[in-house]
């Protein structure tokens, strides 16, 4: 079960946590309503996202990122230090989007006894690569949720994924239409499925 930080639709949470494997995100703002197990985090590793949480007591205290045994930093640093030149031509006002924290993660993760993993560029490329089939406007980074999607079907191929809390709405910067259309071809071809839900919008950065 990936559950997005969109609303989650009340009479989800049972279902949520009666799931093998839950996967949430950054604040974990699906906590709650979207039910309380939680496995891994998927966090934003770079730019304002990532400072914010490290820099946070009451994130590294949360429920949630308490009981997660496995951290996922979504965003590769080899990948982002090569997206720091381009980004400062074509976008000059992202100038911390890719000064990198995995190493402060791995630290927290270290010391908090959980499983620190980093999501392969390889993912972010393949991830690109399907959503150029939607034709999508200019972006600069698939969102963390999509990326996670291509993490949970390349290592885990043969289980029942679903997705609940996904509005594909937010970041200017993602290519949230393009997103959609990918996600409904991979329910089409029965790789996903989905509980319904309302979509919350977050503007920082992607987080």
């Amino acid at each position: 079960m990936i559950v997005g930080n969109g609303e989650v639709e009340e009479g989800r949470a049972e279902i949520i946590d009666a799931a093998d494997f839950v996967i949430r995100f950054n604040e974990c703002r699906s906590y709650g309503a979207g039910g309380a197990r939680t496995d891994v985090v998927a966090v934003c590793n770079t730019g304002r996202p990532a400072k914010a949480m490290l820099g946070s007591e009451s994130w590294r205290v949360h429920p949630g990122i308490v009981e997660a045994s496995e951290i996922w930093s979504v965003r590769d640093p080899e990948k982002f230090a090569a997206m720091r030149g381009p980004l400062a031509v074509s976008h000059p006002e992202l100038d911390d989007f890719c000064d990198d924290y995995t190493d402060q993660f791995s630290d927290f993760c270290a010391e908090a006894h959980k499983v620190h993993r980093v999501v392969d560029k390889r993912i972010h490329d393949a991830v690109d690569q399907a959503l150029s089939a939607f034709s999508p406007e200019p972006y600069v980074v698939p969102s963390s949720g999509m990326i996670v999607i291509g993490e949970v079907l390349d290592r885990f191929p043969d289980d029942e994924v679903t997705l609940t809390g996904f509005g594909h709405v937010g970041w200017e910067w993602h290519p949230f239409a393009a997103e959609k259309q990918l996600v409904d071809s991979h329910i089409a071809a029965g790789r996903l499925r989905r509980l319904a839900g309302k979509p919350l919008v977050s503007s920082s950065q992607g987080a």
